[in-house]
């Protein structure tokens, strides 16, 4: 937690990101203290409300500052009221990703414009059901949850609008080997201060690269794609800007080759499906409202 005004994480000392502690990898970010000065704060930002729903989610807390938010926020998280007001957090996060698509930064930086506003659907839906808005795996958990309420039709919907609802295993697993040769070219290369410079490292790796093969081994190929686009643009950003003299040509075609595959190649393209995702945002909004509705454990 930091108290410096106007100041994000990126912009911190100390930078943040996944790090090994013993055994475990933890990933720590900054959060501004008047992010923290009230448990409505909390519980209307979908990102930190369900790490105050029990003290067993706090590892340290010195100041007993994080522990005193618990009590409202385990108590009123499931009221209709905040669950809504998640809600609206997560479908302005759609919006306000889209309106930097486009314009003039490199391409890879425009591709991930895109694909994080696509991602964020499904947190939607998985905050009116309260469930995790997990990161990674969230095409899983919310296939899990639409089928859950008899609504598995708009999963196919849902991987329709990042493009690989007929993406096979084959295809999948070939986009990830050429995925982890260009991580293992980006990783440690990052000098620039990327907010995801964590991510493209050694500590990294298992989770972007062997969890995507694992949820491809396991059947879940059209789910990985997701993550193998978010870290294949994010490994070209760091090429791009730290490496610009590396010769990334084989890099690039992988990159395009993986888009193609989306129905993607060019900012045009780009634009495109993001007015198709706009288009989408009316139904995807009317489907959470009616699980808030249904989800017995919300309350008014």
């Amino acid at each position: 937690v930091h108290d410096r005004p106007g100041e994000s994480g990126s912009d911190l000392p100390e930078a943040s990101g996944k790090f090994r502690y013993g055994d475990v990898v933890l990933e720590a970010s900054w959060i501004a203290d008047s992010d923290l000065r009230s448990p409505d704060l909390v519980l209307g930002n979908y990102h930190l409300a369900g790490s105050f729903r029990s003290t067993d989610h706090i590892l340290a807390d010195p100041a007993g500052v994080l522990g005193e938010l618990v009590p409202v926020v385990s108590r009123e998280y499931v009221r209709q009221i905040w669950v809504t007001r998640r809600v609206d957090h997560a479908m302005s996060k759609i919006g306000g990703g889209l309106e930097s698509l486009g314009g003039a930064a490199p391409f890879p930086q425009q591709v991930l414009s895109w694909v994080f506003p696509v991602g964020v659907t499904t947190h939607v839906l998985l905050l009116a059901g309260l469930r995790n808005a997990t990161v990674r795996q969230r095409y899983v958990a919310v296939r899990e949850l639409l089928t859950g309420y008899n609504r598995l039709p708009l999963y196919g919907e849902l991987l329709g609008l990042l493009g690989c609802a007929e993406m096979s295993p084959a295809r999948a697993a070939q986009h990830l080997d050429a995925l982890a040769t260009l991580f293992d070219a980006a990783t440690g290369k990052a000098t620039s201060r990327f907010p995801f410079a964590s991510d493209l490292t050694e500590v990294g790796r298992p989770i972007a690269i062997d969890g995507s093969r694992d949820l491809i081994a396991r059947g879940d190929h059209r789910e990985a794609v997701f993550w193998i686009v978010v870290t294949y643009a994010r490994c070209l950003a760091v090429l791009h800007t730290d490496l610009p003299d590396l010769d990334r040509e084989a890099f690039d075609d992988g990159f395009r080759a993986l888009l193609g595959d989306l129905g993607i190649g060019s900012t045009r393209d780009l634009r495109r499906r993001g007015a198709e995702l706009t288009a989408f945002l009316p139904r995807l909004r009317a489907v959470a409202d009616e699980i808030m509705v249904e989800n017995p454990d919300v309350h008014a």
